[in-house]
């Protein structure tokens, strides 16, 4: 099968397209054919060694599977060849998704929800399990509550938009100016143009001093030692970025607050809860791009750029019938 191997850690440029052997699936285990696949910072984290220890070279990466079962291995009972279905691959665990195929343990694949497209699927799976662990496992967001998104034209943050309001919460969330629009398309009821107004002076206006129940980060920089200045009381933090510069968070001890960093987590249980989310119309994934899997390098080192252009996320056509 085709696959983009990282050979060595760097840029872009570190994957090359090689045929290695398909693999088998073993008990409790499923042959997936990947149709697509997507980019998220975790891909290019990778890619560049932040995990080195994590990851053995040569490695076949990538976090997000929507694809068609070819095959099943003793004891799997809950899907048979033909079913299209969704995951993310257990992280460091394995073989990633930059490939043909795909084998996973049956425990954490769902079935695809009917409505969206292999390309819609695999841009959902990771960042749609982000949102959910962070909002609703994590932040425990309640019916009435107030949250700030930030970074919300993002992956994970248009998403995060999405489940919010269908969580009853009031959003509030950053963009750029460029993203105003499509934040507010996502739901957002108020959007902060973090380019042109400070979000705290913002937060604080629209919440008659108030400020919010729930903070999350995607974004990472100083947000966690300014969170404090927009929390309400009892308010939360939840944070998805790695950040290596220690914060002063002391502020938060006035607030009596609680900070939350989260590392998705793979199980079935998320991706059908997103799936009833997504028959009842409340949630849809944007596809802001697609590249095929000859391209990945060419997608992660725009995904990097900061100035991308992008709306919701990177998608990879695996199968090339799906490129645009």
């Amino acid at each position: 099968m085709k696959a983009m191997l990282l050979d060595s850690f760097g840029g872009p440029e570190s994957f090359e397209l090689c045929d290695v052997p398909k693999p088998v699936p073993g008990a409790g285990q499923v042959l997936v054919r990947v149709h697509a696949t997507s980019i998220n910072p975790l891909d290019y984290q990778v890619r560049r060694g932040d995990y080195s220890d994590l990851v053995p070279l040569p490695a076949i990466t990538g976090h997000d599977v929507s694809g068609v079962v070819e095959a099943v291995g003793q004891g799997v009972t809950a899907f048979v060849p033909g079913d299209e279905v969704w995951y993310t691959p257990q992280i460091f665990d394995g073989p990633g998704s930059y490939a043909e195929y795909h084998v996973a343990a049956e425990s954490i694949i769902g079935k695809k929800p009917p409505s969206l497209s292999h390309l819609e699927a695999a841009s959902l799976t990771l960042v749609g399990g982000t949102a959910w662990e962070a909002l609703v496992v994590r932040a425990a967001l309640r019916v009435g509550e107030s949250i700030l998104i930030h970074g919300g034209a993002g992956g994970v943050g248009h998403v995060a938009i999405q489940l919010a309001k269908a969580m009853g919460a009031r959003v509030y969330t950053t963009v750029r100016e460029a993203n105003v629009e499509f934040a507010k398309s996502m739901g957002a009821d108020g959007v902060i143009d973090y380019e042109k107004d400070d979000y705290v002076d913002t937060i604080l206006r629209e919440t008659g001093g108030r400020g919010v129940d729930v903070v999350f980060d995607t974004i990472g920089g100083n947000t966690l030692s300014r969170s404090p200045d927009v929390l309400a009381q009892l308010g939360r933090v939840v944070s998805i970025v790695d950040i290596a510069q220690p914060q002063n968070v002391v502020q938060a001890w006035g607030k009596n607050a609680s900070y939350h960093f989260v590392f998705t987590r793979q199980n079935r249980g998320k991706l059908d809860e997103l799936s009833a989310l997504v028959a009842r119309g409340q949630l849809r994934p944007h596809v802001g791009a697609v590249y095929s899997l000859a391209d990945i390098g060419l997608a992660h080192a725009r995904l990097e750029s900061r100035n991308n252009g992008l709306q919701g996320k990177i998608v990879i056509a695996v199968e090339p019938s799906l490129i645009p």
